[in-house]
């Protein structure tokens, strides 16, 4: 298995950076609603540098073992914020669940995590045009000794019980099956799931594809990745911003079009496997009509 977690430390490679988050930031100043002077992108353009919140979910986002941050959210983030006027990109790891309630908190500037769009939170938050879009599968032990294919064959055996990290996209699509909590084995991160799995407290983990690819290979002794789940629809994700930044948003989406038009957005997915076609495909709006 694959390197998958390093937290709690800070550094600094090529623009890019990964710090322990600071609780209880100041935000007086950052809000775009008419009662403080600066806005949030004016701010991070006198800073030099923005924040964001990332986890450590390859090839979405990875930490690598100089401690320097990357993946294919962070990097296109880089890409676009650099065309703003924005040269650095510090990102601070956090739970999925805690992604929002920080941004709202003004802990992180934006959100670039590959944290997938679906109408509870794009009713909080504002999201830019897709940056990614990907299929789900399950990992399951060698084998597949119980045959698990998709959703509906977890919801229809009570005995079967599917690892999802707390929070997380997988969550909600297992919950929008109507697979009940008692079938849910929650856990903070990929580490964890894989021991769940290995001790048979679960039967699958339940992530996107790519990033079991990345977690485990195709070629694992003990685990099988099962075929993109057909029961589910279309995922993807984009740099999520306050309710409040829609100046900071627009101006995202304008230079992250100009990236688009260039062909630079293709390169910058391709190390992670990625396609760009598919994720011009689809509109933000689109992907916020998903369940959840």
């Amino acid at each position: 298995m694959r390197e998958l977690d390093r937290r709690g430390f800070l550094a600094r490679a090529g623009g890019l950076s990964l710090a322990v988050p600071l609780l209880g930031v100041a935000a007086c100043s950052r809000t775009e609603g008419g009662t403080a002077a600066v806005s949030t992108l004016e701010q991070v353009k006198k800073n030099g540098v923005a924040r964001l919140a990332i986890a450590n979910e390859p090839p979405y986002t990875k930490i690598k073992t100089d401690g320097s941050v990357t993946g294919a959210s962070p990097e296109v983030a880089r890409a676009v914020l650099k065309r703003l006027g924005v040269p650095q990109v510090e990102g601070i790891v956090t739970p999925y669940d805690a992604m929002i309630p920080g941004l709202l908190a003004r802990r992180w500037d934006l959100i670039t995590a590959g944290l997938f769009m679906k109408k509870s939170r794009c009713a909080e938050v504002l999201y830019s045009d897709p940056d990614v879009v990907s299929s789900e599968s399950l990992l399951v032990p060698k084998g597949n000794p119980k045959n698990l294919l998709k959703y509906g064959d977890i919801k229809a055996d009570k005995s079967i019980s599917l690892i999802v990290l707390n929070g997380g996209y997988e969550d909600g699509l297992a919950k929008q099956a109507g697979i009940p909590g008692d079938q849910l084995v929650r856990v903070k991160d990929a580490r964890d799931a894989i021991d769940a799995l290995k001790a048979e407290r679960g039967h699958a983990f339940a992530l996107p594809t790519l990033s079991l690819n990345d977690l485990v290979g195709k070629d694992d002794p003990q685990f099988d990745i099962t075929e993109p789940i057909p029961d589910i629809r279309p995922t993807g994700a984009g740099a999520a911003f306050h309710k409040q930044d829609t100046t900071f948003r627009d101006a995202y989406n304008k230079a992250f079009r100009e990236i688009k038009k260039s062909g630079e957005f293709a390169e910058i997915l391709k190390p992670w496997g990625f396609s760009a076609e598919d994720a011009q495909r689809y509109t933000a709006d689109q992907l916020c009509q998903n369940e959840g």
